[in-house]
């Protein structure tokens, strides 16, 4: 009776072990089919480009002066600074998009060891600095610089002070862009997959690249050339 007993445990745990060796096995299986599956992927990159229309402008206007005391030196300031804004108003500008900078003032005899001395003593360079979305105006009004030579203005040029046009709106074009970016990798995949026998599957990884703001050549700085590229995985299916 005891030996009865114990033979329905015995078929039971067998069945039990039976059943978790079957289903184990089919856990196995479909693991191998899904690292198969993961283990294959194409990387491929997309490229969007446009050319815009820069819509800011900053263009300062330096220009020098020399006296030989300060309050002199103070008065060739403010008068040089009043042509400017002048020409500027002349040719189209508003006083709002105006803006004055500090000058900035050299004592020339401050590291002069010499017995006879410069005569002018003082150097002061001061900026008007124009910051418009009037981009075609200033393209316009640049050529016409030599009209403040003209009125005795020594207009200075230097690194420090060149004009600056910028593109201000990426934000408004950065959702088309990179959806042509991703289109454009999405082609890269399907033809790679056609090539291999495959079709393409789902997104394994994405990453969008920098957006990169140039211009469009050293001639054309009020057009710039916008580029992002993204960089998509896909996975290969038969």
């Amino acid at each position: 009776m005891q030996r009865q007993n114990l033979v329905w445990p015995s078929i039971f745990l067998g069945t039990l072990l039976a059943l978790g060796l079957f289903l184990g096995g089919i856990q196995v299986k479909q693991a191998a089919a899904v690292w198969k599956k993961a283990d294959r992927f194409v990387s491929v990159k997309g490229l969007s480009e446009r050319e815009v229309k820069v819509d800011l402008v900053l263009w300062p206007l330096s220009y020098t002066v020399e006296a030989a005391a300060l309050d002199l030196l103070h008065d060739a300031l403010q008068e040089d600074a009043a042509k400017i804004r002048a020409f500027l108003l002349r040719h189209g500008f508003d006083e709002s998009e105006l803006h004055a900078v500090p000058p900035q003032i050299t004592d020339r005899w401050e590291h002069y060891y010499g017995d006879n001395p410069p005569e002018i003593r003082y150097t002061g360079s001061g900026v008007v600095l124009l910051r418009t979305d009037k981009v075609d105006l200033v393209k316009e009004t640049m050529p016409k610089v030599d009209e403040l030579v003209r009125d005795d203005v020594l207009v200075s040029r230097s690194w420090e002070h060149q004009p600056q046009f910028i593109f201000t709106r990426l934000n408004d074009i950065k959702p088309e862009m990179i959806a042509e970016a991703t289109q454009e990798a999405r082609k890269a995949a399907v033809q790679f997959a056609e090539d291999s026998g495959s079709r393409v599957g789902k997104i394994r990884t994405a990453s969008q690249g920098y957006f990169t703001i140039e211009d469009l050549d050293q001639y054309t700085p009020d057009v710039k050339k916008v580029r992002v590229v993204t960089t998509i995985e896909y996975y290969l299916e038969d």
